[in-house]
């Protein structure tokens, strides 16, 4: 099983990334700011302008560490992974499947799997949080999300299951804001909006989707599959359109309910954010590294695997389903199995 090593995440705008040695070393204005060993690292992400030298992307592409490009505002620009890993058939194999039908089960599987996750997200906040919740409201979406899984389960083309999932979402999110308990007059929440958010709720939404499909793309390139070529999300130029797939399963288990917890326990606040002249709200500097320390921490809570059988670390869930993706389209499984939430 790969080790969880820590993700390096550089959120300072004029932070500019050097090599010394063996180490990573992170300098502002000409200052050392920080020092971390190249060993202790599975990946970098940048949200700055300065980038990095050419020396420092030469020693991660040597240690498969992928370095991954952000503007400070949390727009992924590109990333660097040195040579692509892993058998070529695996790839011939996604590159056949992705031009036609045979992948139907393939999306059919995730997508089922994300109205599932996000039912189980609802029905579990409901049952500890059912005196001050409109359960009239919650029981219509439920219903919505039931209805779709139904109909999920015989959709027999790739456009219907895109339709079904962006039912399931709209259900989904219809009463999110039902789960926002705490710091309501500032944390409120209307329905998804992006590119730019424009309320601190899709903010911090956008934030962390970012951060997992940075996640999902590292473990998809470690496998050998090639993160650009998706199944359900179509080829665009510039798109990782695996690893937006293999996002869909896991968003309301990783970020949803980290997101939730921020805002209902008071971690992240108003100050935190700052709005901008064209009424975009973005994470401040202090608000994106209180973000990425719970994140990291979520990460290494355990779970047990509802497939594998084995306790790993939250962290890891994006590379085992990346193995088991990686296994499906070896043959080695009959069909993908998944992530779908187990328990209460």
């Amino acid at each position: 099983m790969k080790k969880l090593l820590n993700v390096l995440y550089v959120t300072r705008e004029d932070a500019y990334l050097a090599k010394e040695g063996e180490n990573i070393v992170i300098k502002e204005y000409g200052k050392v700011i920080g020092r971390f060993p190249i060993h202790i690292l599975e990946g970098i992400i940048c949200f700055n302008y300065q980038g990095a030298s050419p020396d420092l992307i030469k020693m991660c592409g040597d240690n498969n560490i992928i370095i991954a490009f952000m503007t400070p505002q949390g727009r992924y620009c590109g990333r660097y992974i040195g040579k692509s890993s892993g058998n070529v058939l695996v790839r011939r194999e996604q590159y056949r499947l992705a031009d036609g039908e045979e992948s139907l089960e393939f999306v059919r599987n995730i997508v089922y799997a994300k109205g599932y996750n996000s039912k189980k997200i609802i029905k579990s906040f409901v049952k500890d949080h059912k005196e001050i919740v409109d359960l009239q409201r919650i029981d219509k979406s439920i219903a919505l999300i039931d209805k779709a899984l139904d109909d999920i389960k015989i959709s027999q083309d790739k456009d219907s299951l895109r339709g079904l999932e962006g039912v399931v979402a709209k259900a989904y999110f219809d009463i999110f804001d039902e789960m926002i308990l705490q710091q309501r007059e500032d944390f409120y929440f209307v329905g998804r909006n992006r590119r730019p958010p424009r309320d601190r709720v899709n903010t911090l939404l956008s934030f962390l989707y970012t951060v997992l499909t940075y996640d999902c793309q590292s473990a998809l390139e470690a496998e050998g599959i090639d993160s650009y070529v998706g199944f359900m999300h179509v080829d665009r130029p510039g798109r990782i359109s695996m690893a937006l797939d293999l996002c869909e399963e896991m968003r309301s288990y990783l970020v949803d309910r980290l997101c939730l917890s921020l805002i209902n326990l008071r971690i992240i606040k108003p100050v935190d954010f700052e709005i901008k002249e064209n009424e975009a709200v973005l994470l401040n500097d202090k608000g994106k590294q209180k973000v990425i320390k719970a994140w990291q921490e979520n990460k290494n809570r355990e779970i047990k695997h509802p497939f594998i059988g084995e306790k790993i670390k939250l962290g890891l869930l994006p590379h085992v389903q990346a193995r088991l993706l990686n296994r499906y389209l070896r043959g080695d499984l009959e069909s993908y199995p998944p992530f779908v939430i187990r328990g209460n």
